[in-house]
């Protein structure tokens, strides 16, 4: 119920985004559009939280769009977009983030860090079921990610000794999702017995309980390039070894990447409760206006 109407109007609403997110419009028109679509087209009088507008290295700060620092900039051709919004209906919220290039197009490196991202969102989401542990699905994750970065050149290395030096937390330094409901963070999290991990990206873990048949999450891992994170790890011989800083260098200033969809927990595995374009093929297909239907992801049931 919950994912129906806030999950529908908020993905709506994201699509709507992807066709108006073209360079030399500031953020906050973008947030305002989705307020608009949000309260015209599914009643949604508000908004589950501050929308966050990031683009070019600003996709990269977490919370992007408080009075610290509002979404007052100027989108440029060429940046990444990291637009991270909810609408709320009868008190339960939704909790969308889509990522997408501001021209439309995907670069080469755009492609890479949005697909190493989308391939771990993926993956959580196909291993969701009940009496999975929560921490489990961070570290899948963070392995991911680290592979993938391997991949495109920015690290190189044993996989299995980069998570031992908890690399993945200087790239995705939040936690993999957080209970979803009446508040967009919501409750119960770590009730008596249930310990906060003291380790780096797993202690900002707003959970660590085992899955249960309807429990509803966010899963939204992320990518991002934010430079005294890089800076201190550089700094540090025990993560330092794993850096190709050539080619590191190129990603400084990228920003980041998020995906984020709202689940629910079944008997036997998740439902999706989001439907918005994901693959590459499909955000450039709907930021070039096409209508043609797209087909969310279906893990198991």
């Amino acid at each position: 119920m919950m994912g129906g109407v806030p999950g529908d109007s908020a993905g709506g609403s994201g699509i709507k985004q992807l066709r108006n997110g073209f360079p030399e419009r500031t953020r906050r028109i973008l947030s305002s559009l989705f307020e608009h679509y949000c309260y015209s087209r599914g009643g949604m009088r508000h908004s589950s939280y501050t929308c966050i507008c990031g683009s070019g290295e600003n996709s990269a700060v977490l919370h992007y769009g408080h009075a610290g620092a509002p979404n007052d900039r100027t989108i440029q051709d060429g940046d990444m977009c990291l637009f991270d919004m909810g609408g709320e209906y009868y008190c339960f919220s939704s909790d969308i983030t889509c990522s997408f290039p501001a021209n439309g197009k995907f670069t080469k490196k755009q492609k890479a860090i949005y697909e190493a991202v989308l391939r771990s969102c993926r993956a959580v989401m196909s291993a969701m079921k009940p009496g999975v542990w929560w921490p489990d699905m961070h570290r899948l994750a963070d392995r991911i990610h680290l592979e993938e970065l391997a991949h495109i050149g920015i690290l190189s290395g044993s996989v299995d000794a980069m998570l031992q030096a908890h690399l993945g937390a200087v790239f995705m330094p939040h936690g993999l999702g957080h209970f979803l409901g009446i508040d967009v963070h919501d409750v119960g999290g770590y009730p008596e017995g249930v310990e906060r991990i003291d380790e780096p990206g797993l202690r900002s873990l707003r959970t660590a309980r085992h899955l249960e048949p309807g429990m509803v999450l966010t899963v939204e891992p992320g990518i991002y390039f934010i430079d005294h994170l890089l800076d201190e790890a550089l700094a540090d011989p025990a993560r330092a070894c794993f850096f190709n800083c050539e080619v590191l260098q190129s990603y400084r200033g990228f920003g980041g990447v998020r995906i984020e969809e709202d689940v629910v927990v079944t008997d036997s595995g998740m439902e999706l409760l989001t439907c918005v374009p994901r693959t590459v093929e499909e955000i450039e297909a709907c930021m070039a206006g096409s209508d043609e239907a797209f087909t969310p992801f279906s893990g198991p049931k």
